[in-house]
């Protein structure tokens, strides 16, 4: 069955004369009359009874008469969509995949800019864990993240572009006994009430560093969101291991690491090979083009020592 064949049936359902119905679809009546004897053939009855000048729809031609129209509204939609994408008046989505512990203000800072100057871009925005992240990356359910993976190297498979770094600190309470502190060594963690952020990409990393200092941290709370955890540390409940930006509560304090140091390093991450929608190329621009945390992206900055060094 061609699209051409529908297009005539319903022409001729809706005239219920074959001149007529040839005329609207600019098409001669002895193609129209074949187009219809063919589809006729392939459902294998008469659509339509022809009484000298009368033409009616037959039992069958009724039957299938909603679902052609279903056919062909879906056919015309299709083809609207099609001449969207290939005159770019619709740009595909663009999914982005924001590891959950990333600073929400420095991402708006990115994708604001995208608004004002790519009309049109529609943003898919998914807030996950780091490794979920990276999972969907591969699969192809996100086209480009931007995330931390301490202590991993990266797959072969993917494109990474390094936009910052960010010193991990412990969040204690202003009344905490180490608040003061210039540093907070690994060791004093050791019996500390702790208070675990589920999607913290350091989970299980840290773990045998702390275990050669001879420290052991039992969580005592569990949480999946980073305003909870700063609120169950102002409360006096534990301490956090969170980034170093993320600390904006009153009564909270970020007391860097010391002995070892923690830092995390923040990537663009796409996967090589793959064919893009139009967006992931202007994102990429803002991402080395916007200032992170008052720094240009670190891919950026090392592209320009380059050039200047010649």
């Amino acid at each position: 069955m061609e699209m051409h064949q529908v297009r005539y049936f319903l022409a001729v359902a809706d005239e219920l004369n074959f001149t007529r119905a040839a005329e609207k679809c600019n098409v001669s009546q002895p193609s129209l009359s074949r187009a219809i004897k063919m589809l006729e053939f392939e459902f294998g009855g008469d659509l339509f009874r022809r009484e000298h000048s009368r033409t009616h729809l037959s039992d069958l031609g009724q039957m299938i008469r909603p679902h052609l129209e279903t056919l062909h509204q879906a056919a015309a939609k299709a083809k609207l969509v099609s001449n969207d994408l290939t005159q770019m008046k619709k740009v595909p989505p663009l999914k982005l995949g924001i590891m959950s512990t990333i600073s929400p203000d420095e991402i708006v800072d990115l994708i604001a800019p995208l608004e004002t100057q790519h009309k049109g871009l529609e943003l898919r925005l998914c807030d996950a864990s780091a490794r979920e992240l990276h999972d969907r990356l591969l699969n192809g359910d996100l086209e480009v993240v931007i995330y931390a993976l301490p202590g991993k190297k990266f797959d072969d498979r993917t494109h990474v572009m390094p936009l910052f770094k960010e010193r991990m600190v412990i969040a204690v309470n202003r009344a905490h006994r180490l608040a003061n502190q210039v540093g907070f060594p690994v060791k004093e963690m050791d019996g500390e009430r702790y208070i675990h952020r589920v999607n913290c990409e350091f989970a299980g990393y840290a773990d045998h560093i702390l275990k050669e200092k001879g420290v052991t941290c039992t969580p005592s709370y569990w949480s999946e969101r980073d305003d909870w955890t700063l609120a169950m540390v102002a409360a006096g409940l534990g301490f956090a291991f969170m980034p170093k930006n993320a600390i904006k509560h009153p009564d909270v304090i970020g007391v860097p690491i010391v002995d070892p140091e923690f830092w995390r390093e923040v990537n663009l991450v796409t996967v090589r090979g793959r064919p893009y929608s139009p967006g992931v190329g202007a994102l990429v621009r803002e991402a080395m083009r916007k200032k992170w945390f008052g720094q240009h992206a670190i891919a950026a900055r090392s592209v320009e020592e380059k050039y200047r060094h010649g």
